[in-house]
């Protein structure tokens, strides 16, 4: 009897990933419209899923580059522009050989995919490193070596000693690591990639719970970015203890 398009259907749902193409030869001599989508359908996610893998590859060039050393460290941070909130940093040491589809910058990926893509690099790291430093702190020794702070706090927090650095950018201060700097990281390098969505994520929930300590100041939606929200409500009300004195001048 022949089976119903429905049933192929579910077939086809109830697949691992490794089973789709088996069931796409299956079915492919069947005459029917329905299988016929549903071939169709299947096959471009399978073609989807190709392309991803290999944008994925392209993203571990450095990490295939530097593949002699064992532990290869991502870097990236967080809130450098921001009004108020802290300047984050993450470092993340991936396995060798880690698959962590449709991993990119955190810029360039939806919040919902961020939490889901923080949640399995926490998972599968070897080890992850979280750096720091306040909005008072930012004021006294400026942002930039605020960054640094925050990246070097980040760096002593790993589990593990990195063998080398891939940073977004930037090549740190008193570090004794070798660090391989690199020009949109975050976009290159799976490591630093890595790195940014933890800073990210870590970042935005806390202004998140800021939020409900000062409502009027939107940081749930703006996260302490100069939206016209968050300059009307510093006009209005003034700055709160998450501000940072030196960014705000032209608003007060």
């Amino acid at each position: 009897m022949e089976k119903s398009i429905q049933a192929i259907k579910e077939e086809f749902q109830l697949a691992k990933e490794e089973e789709v193409a088996d069931i796409i030869i299956k079915y492919q001599e069947d005459p029917r419209a329905g299988v016929k989508n549903l071939i169709d359908k299947y096959h471009k996610k399978q073609e989807a899923l190709e392309s991803e893998r290999h944008r994925v590859y392209e993203m571990t060039s450095f990490e295939r580059t530097y593949g002699e050393y064992s532990y290869i460290c991502g870097i990236d941070e967080v809130g450098r522009g921001p009004l108020a909130g802290p300047v984050m940093a993450a470092a993340v040491i991936l396995p060798k050989n880690c698959d962590i589809l449709y991993i990119n910058d955190s810029k360039q990926l939806s919040e919902k995919m961020r939490e889901k893509l923080f949640d399995e690099i926490m998972e599968k790291a070897l080890s992850v490193g979280v750096g720091s430093v306040p909005p008072a702190k930012i004021d006294e020794i400026n942002i930039l070596q605020a960054t640094y702070e925050a990246m070097r706090q980040a760096i002593g927090n790993l589990s593990v000693t990195p063998d080398i650095l891939l940073n977004d950018a930037v090549t740190i201060p008193r570090v004794p690591i070798k660090q391989v700097p690199i020009i949109k990281g975050d976009a290159k390098s799976v490591s630093i990639a890595a790195a940014s969505i933890i800073a990210k994520v870590t970042r935005d929930r806390i202004m998140t719970a800021y939020d409900k300590l000062f409502p009027a100041y939107g940081f749930a939606s703006n996260k302490g970015y100069g939206s016209a929200e968050h300059i009307e409500a510093l006009k209005l009300y003034g700055p709160t203890p998450l501000h940072r004195a030196s960014f705000i001048k032209n608003f007060q």
